[in-house]
């Protein structure tokens, strides 16, 4: 089965074409780095433009590199649920359209389903559910059990902001360009982490909910009353903070729920320092820890097109009529895991 996967989530455009769930044929994205660079974060008025500029662009260039046709496709898959609404629309669109004009089925999935399935693709006979996952990115920080192909419980996630947004906006204080993720690692890794004696909240807690805003105030204070802040220290202290509240987290529920395949999604997932402390402590306790290739933990089009072979087997196609939605439940329990919403299934 030949699937074209669509991921217009944020501010990459990304198209695929996956083969079988498992073999990526091509996989491209397009940065809207230089676009917000100045803003120090993603406008969404701005990153809707450029998809819409880029989209046709990169969908000939997936199909060129993969070297098929759209009368080649089985089945069309987008990231209609979870993202920047402007943006969702344009990538959701595309995806009707190709739908409509070549009579393929159309595959509706979850930006975070996504992330879930980068860690399957090319691992199904490794990974055996039930599996835990920990997604971490600018937008979500979670936990979750992945029960079966679709079907998700809510074992932990963030009660205010996500761990990378986290980075993300304490690089913007400290100017250090955008995304701040890879400015704050970069430094990172000539500063001292235990410099800097921030914060850890919720780490004695006994189950797997995450606090992050605490510890980013506590960040934003010390840059704002230290004129000779060490940059490289601070950046160093703040992410050993970020490891050590998500790998305690982690081992403490893969433990409490008896997982010992652990895998690692979303752009946090880049981070180095986090996936080295992660397997040592999967190592120790005689556990699996599974991690995406590098172009499978940004937004990508392949990821999608990865879940959409296995979740199209187990709940089929969408309607055209399928709707774009900003802020959705994820899976067949509807989970509703944003800060402020209920702990576990929505209605």
């Amino acid at each position: 089965m030949l699937i074209l996967g669509i991921d217009t989530s944020c501010d990459d455009t990304g198209v695929a074409v996956v083969k079988q769930g498992d073999i990526i044929i091509s996989n491209i994205i397009a940065s809207q780095f230089s676009a917000h660079e100045r803003f120090g974060g993603v406008v969404p008025v701005i990153a809707a433009r450029e998809h819409t500029a880029k989209i046709n662009y990169i969908l000939d260039s997936a199909l060129e590199k993969a070297e098929v046709s759209f009368s080649d496709l089985d089945a069309v898959a987008v990231s209609h649920h979870q993202g920047l609404m402007l943006s969702l629309v344009v990538g959701v669109s595309a995806a009707k359209s190709i739908a409509l004009a070549c009579q393929i089925p159309l595959i509706g999935i979850h930006h975070l389903e996504g992330h879930i399935y980068s860690n399957l693709m090319g691992r199904t006979d490794e990974i055996h559910f039930p599996f835990l996952c920990l997604t971490v990115a600018g937008g979500h920080t979670l936990l979750l059990k992945v029960v079966s192909h679709g079907t998700y419980e809510l074992l932990g996630h963030t009660r205010d902001d996500a761990a990378g947004e986290v980075l993300d906006k304490v690089a913007r204080h400290l100017h250090l360009g955008f995304p701040g993720g890879a400015a704050i690692q970069k430094l990172a890794e000539k500063g001292n982490p235990t410099a800097y004696h921030f914060p850890r909240p919720l780490i004695n807690r006994r189950d797997g909910e995450f606090s992050f805003s605490g510890l980013k105030t506590a960040v934003i204070s010390a840059i704002d009353r230290d004129p000779n802040l060490n940059v490289a220290d601070l950046c160093a202290s703040l992410q050993q903070a970020i490891i050590d509240l998500l790998v305690s987290k982690t081992m403490l529920i893969a433990e409490t729920h008896d997982l010992k395949q652990i895998t690692l999604a979303g752009g946090v997932a880049l981070n180095q320092p986090l996936r080295k402390a992660l397997q040592q402590e999967v190592q120790q306790r005689g556990y699996q820890l599974f991690t995406p290739q590098t172009d499978l933990c940004m937004d990508n089009g392949a990821m999608i097109a990865g879940a959409a072979f296995y979740l199209y087997q187990t709940r089929g196609a969408d309607p055209l009529s399928i709707e774009t939605l900003a802020n959705a439940p994820l899976g067949t329990t509807g989970i509703r895991y944003r800060p402020g919403s209920k702990y576990g299934k929505g209605s």
